[in-house]
């Protein structure tokens, strides 16, 4: 990729961001039926403090030429507590199906502790990522209390490979440190950005995806938010809101198997511990099941979630005071979880864009108005 490429493609990712939502429908709009209430944004950044940025790397066309593209690839980054907090939170995770790579969960399983950004990115680029982010938080962070500066990152990865040239390593640091650096809160971009640029969902074009839910007060008005890189799924499993979508409308498919992955961040600002943390990781496979996945072997389905709830709880020193809520009360935000996976998968395939990659491979992105004829066929679409 030529430099004046890349540098094209990084301003107008800039640019993208504070328009997107006001030129993409999302499921929603298209009369997609969904259980819950959703936050302002129905997004991820519904949860205080959490902020996503995207780098978007997409030139070239035709045969693939390893090391010369096409590209069709990035990175996403997700801040639990925007990208100037050095305050850890509590996090867990979870493996629906391992085929797929999440750096730094043993770690996480360990102490319960998430120090710095979920990373998202190609399966052959999770080693650029990682080293990238170190040199990042070391420049940007002091040395902890007792003089050292390490880091331990969460990097998480699908396979682009379809569509872009995986194999010649053309995310480079300066596109992590932009994707680390451009991080915001309000509307976050989907679809074809970041992460999930090259990325395919049921045979449709795949790529970025995000929802919230917000409880009733009385329940006590906590919120849950999801972003998802989707790159899983065959077409004839497909349902969207219990309708059968995939069978419906089976042009152009891909795949000759469930070959793909999916990551799934949860967040929320429940006051919530690593245990009761790793349980909400979970219940992402139930929205995930929902539309249509049986977690091929093939697919890596890794999930995690974090509570941006007890500030300053996390400290190398002192006993510290901390809010939990009892496991009795954790049926809401469990649901929450639930619906909001589902919903930011559907949004992740509405947002994105038909793509033609490597070898000229096109990918279609699922039709707006065969969707809505589908669910009103089966009497599901919101008028």
């Amino acid at each position: 990729m030529k430099p004046f490429g890349i540098l094209a493609v990084l301003l107008f990712g800039l640019a993208a961001a504070t328009t997107w939502a006001a030129q993409k429908p999302r499921a929603r709009d298209l009369g997609v039926p969904f259980d819950g209430t959703p936050g302002p944004l129905n997004a991820i950044t519904d949860v205080k403090g959490v902020e996503v940025g995207h780098t978007t790397l997409i030139s070239g066309s035709g045969k693939l030429v390893v090391g010369k593209g096409p590209v069709r690839t990035g990175v996403t980054a997700v801040f639990p507590r925007g990208r100037d907090s050095l305050d850890p939170v509590f996090g867990g995770w979870f493996s629906l199906n391992g085929n797929g790579e999440m750096t730094g969960t043993t770690w996480l399983e360990e102490s319960g502790v998430l120090d710095g950004p979920v990373m998202i990115t190609n399966t052959h680029s999770v080693g650029v990522v990682r080293d990238a982010v170190i040199a990042w938080r070391i420049r940007k962070a002091p040395p902890d209390d007792e003089g050292y500066s390490w880091s331990l990152p969460i990097v998480a990865e699908t396979a682009d490979d379809g569509l872009n040239d995986m194999n010649g390593f053309h995310v480079k640091p300066e596109h992590v440190y932009h994707a680390l650096d451009s991080a915001h809160g309000g509307a976050v971009e989907e679809g074809n950005v970041g992460g999930g640029t090259g990325m395919v969902c049921n045979e449709f074009k795949g790529g970025i995806g995000t929802s919230s839910r917000v409880l009733p007060e009385k329940l006590g008005g906590y919120t849950v938010g999801v972003l998802v890189q989707c790159n899983y799924g065959r077409r004839s499993q497909l349902r969207i809101a219990g309708v059968p979508v995939g069978r419906e409308i089976p042009d152009k498919t891909v795949r000759d198997e469930d070959i793909g992955s999916i990551i799934i961040v949860v967040a929320t600002d429940a006051p919530l511990i690593p245990t009761q943390l790793k349980r909400l990781a979970r219940r992402a496979a139930l929205g995930l099941g929902r539309d249509g996945s049986f977690a091929g072997d093939g697919s890596g389905d890794i999930f995690i979630a974090f509570s941006t709830a007890n500030p300053g709880a996390i400290a190398s020193k002192g006993v510290r005071d901390m809010k939990m809520l009892p496991n009795q009360q954790l049926n809401p935000v469990f649901l929450a979880t639930v619906q909001a996976t589902e919903e930011a998968i559907v949004n992740a395939m509405v947002a994105a864009e038909t793509m033609k990659g490597a070898n000229d491979l096109e990918v279609i992105a699922l039709p707006h108005d065969r969707l809505r004829e589908v669910l009103k066929k089966y009497n599901r679409l919101v008028e």
